[in-house]
């Protein structure tokens, strides 16, 4: 927890721990902590866009499927094609070769595939923001393709710990990014989470071709379809997750850690 720390302005404008802007020569691992039902791959199709940055998409999920054996398309494949020992998978995050030896390397994580006996200490060596979207919007999103959810699938609560972890380390709050917020304003919302990475925007993360990416996962035709038909974020517009019942629960369930993390998004 983040007790007697620097205000909240502060944390949200201080430069990233340790750097100010980096050099070209510099090579940055970005994790980008998201729950699903989020922007988060229209967000890697934004960082891949840059000439600059080669990305990782959810590294972790063939080892997340292994150790949970839960029913997801594709599980097979997944399995098959990834790599099911974490620690491997955390070894070649921290310290393995930075694909295409870009100067930047944007992971993109989903929150709930670090499970509860994974060690977090590894996350401290990675460039870290968080990706967070209101659990009402997310839950009715997530049961339109699958038959139910639990507070753990949405990862609130593992962003959070992340979230906490991270702040106390540095001594300043990690970015955090509200979809809803960012969706209403792309470039700013990108110029000061670049700022609060410690790097430069590049006008190219607004816009990329349309079509897969050979970094895609091979869950990608599951899931990809609307971002691989993209050129670039879609248009804000008001959605409305009208929940009841057990869906809601976990939504109320999961809102009072989405609040917290909200109090420090971007503006």
């Amino acid at each position: 927890m983040i007790l007697g720390g620097p205000s909240r302005a502060a944390l949200q404008t201080a430069p990233a721990a340790g750097c100010g802007t980096l050099r070209a020569m510099d090579s940055l691992r970005i994790a980008a902590w998201s729950g699903p039902r989020n922007i988060s791959t229209a967000m890697m199709r934004s960082w891949g866009n840059r000439a600059d940055c080669a990305v990782a998409d959810e590294p972790l999920y063939a080892h997340y499927l292994q150790a949970t054996q839960l029913d997801h398309p594709g599980r097979d494949e997944v399995i098959a094609a990834g790599d099911t020992d974490a620690e491997r998978v955390v070894a070649s995050l921290v310290e393995g070769p930075v694909p295409g030896n870009k100067p930047l390397w944007y992971q993109k994580h989903m929150a709930h595939h670090l499970l509860p006996e994974m060690s977090l200490h590894w996350v401290h060596a990675l460039r870290s923001f968080l990706l967070i979207r209101d659990p009402a919007l997310v839950v009715a999103s997530y049961l339109k393709s699958r038959d139910r959810v639990t507070p753990a699938d949405i990862g609130l609560h593992r962003q959070l710990e992340l979230f906490e972890r991270i702040a106390d380390r540095q001594g300043r709050a990690p970015p955090v990014v509200d979809a809803e917020r960012f969706l209403r304003d792309p470039r700013g919302q990108l110029e000061r989470l670049c700022s609060g990475l410690g790097i430069a925007f590049d006008a190219r993360m607004l816009s990329w071709p349309a079509g897969p990416r050979a970094s895609d996962g091979v869950w990608a035709r599951y899931w990809y379809e609307a971002v691989w038909r993209s050129t670039g974020f879609e248009p804000w517009r008001p959605r409305t997750g009208v929940l009841g019942g057990e869906a809601l629960r976990v939504a109320e369930a999961c809102r009072p850690a989405y609040e917290r993390l909200l109090a420090h998004a971007l503006d």
